[in-house]
């Protein structure tokens, strides 16, 4: 009996070494797993751009965007000159927060009046707003020790000072809803098209029916348009379904042109169908085409921002972020369904969609006929 269990155990040994590049990737997912949740699975924000709208020029006035600037929370990326062009950064999702300090406050606070400053926070990411939002009171009440400190001496805030007055925009309410939802869309798009292509193509080769289709008169053009066209449809199918669900059941709010969202996502389908279409060129079975597809997701979990602020991530992971293509879909959705903004903000977004599907299908494609041929 044990000699009859060795040998088959021997036998899927020779089996597993047999298929380097599904051992490869077994071995491999451990040690991105490791390096993706060790450094990118925080939300310790550090250094978020910030804009400035400094409305009183005085000694006052940027001794507070020191003071923001100190805490290492904020890093002022921006200056501005109008509410109106501090909108279009939040909305372009170039600055998660905003300060804004009115004219006559350098004049209030050498009188010790009480003065306001307000705060823009962009609650499309609670984990994000929360902190922001905390931190940017704790700044005022941290200048309001020291202006009582140096009048009177005294440790005690019972003198007027600096208040913080915050204004949340986008999800007010700060649901964690309203922002996991739109990256579902994302997500969901990105596993169907990735998973189901790379799938039904291997499975076509698996099975031996890839040699009867290349000689039919169906061209490769073709025959690739024809197996990814239904995975297409059902990635829409989901798409409006998750909206639907997540605006009549979890009440999450649909801001912008819903026309502009499916053609964006269309773009966005180009380069997952890609990446299916790739894998199912170098996978030669469906557990290896699943593995890899699994592979290829994981750096786009945790690395573009679907669970995890990209701004709390270390700045090499950061960089390598730009080359997730979900990265910036995942924008793009929060910013149509959240902020409710147009193709503008959205322009660099849109382009790099543009570049990756045109990169990604091209060599896709190419090595498919290359294959076929």
């Amino acid at each position: 009996m044990i000699g009859r269990t060795l040998a088959v155990m021997r036998k899927e040994f020779i089996h597993i070494i047999r298929d380097p590049r599904t051992l490869m990737v077994v071995f491999m997912i451990p040690i991105v797993q490791l390096v993706l949740l060790g450094y990118a699975a925080t939300t310790d924000i550090q250094h978020l751009a910030t804009a400035v709208l400094d409305g009183d020029r005085t000694q006052q006035s940027r001794t507070l965007i020191e003071a923001y600037r100190a805490t290492g929370y904020f890093e002022i990326a921006y200056r501005v000159r109008s509410e109106a062009e501090l909108a279009d950064l939040v909305d372009s999702g170039k600055v998660r927060a905003g300060l804004v300090i009115p004219s006559g406050y350098g004049a209030d606070m050498a009188a010790g009046k009480h003065t306001e400053v307000g705060f823009v926070v962009d609650g499309s990411d609670p984990a994000v707003a929360s902190t922001v939002f905390a931190a940017s009171q704790a700044v005022g009440q941290s200048q309001t020790q020291t202006i009582i400190q140096k009048r009177l001496g005294m440790k005690l805030p019972v003198l007027p000072g600096v208040e913080v007055r915050p204004r949340v925009w986008y999800n007010p309410e700060m649901k964690s809803a309203n922002f996991m939802i739109p990256g579902l869309i994302g997500m969901i798009l990105q596993m169907l098209a990735t998973m189901l292509t790379a799938l039904a193509i291997v499975r076509e080769r698996e099975q031996g029916t890839m040699e009867q289709l290349i000689v039919t008169p169906i061209r490769p053009a073709e025959l690739v348009i024809g197996k990814m066209m239904p995975y297409v449809l059902v990635s829409f199918f989901d798409l409006i379904e998750v909206l639907v669900i997540g605006y009549f059941w979890f009440g999450v709010p649909i801001h912008g042109s819903l026309l502009l969202l499916l053609i964006l996502s269309t773009l966005f389908l180009v380069t997952s169908l890609g990446i299916g279409l790739f894998i199912s060129s170098v996978a030669h079975t469906q557990q290896e085409a699943m593995m890899m597809s699994w592979f290829m997701m994981l750096p786009s979990v945790f690395l573009s921002g679907f669970f995890f602020p990209l701004e709390a991530m270390p700045h090499a992971l950061q960089v390598v972020s730009y080359a997730i293509p979900l990265r910036y879909m995942l924008i793009i959705l929060r910013g149509i369904v959240l902020k409710g903004v147009g193709l503008g903000p959205l322009a660099g977004e849109t382009w790099a969609l543009i570049i990756f599907g045109v990169v990604i299908m091209s060599m896709a494609a190419a090595r498919f006929q290359k294959q076929l041929a």
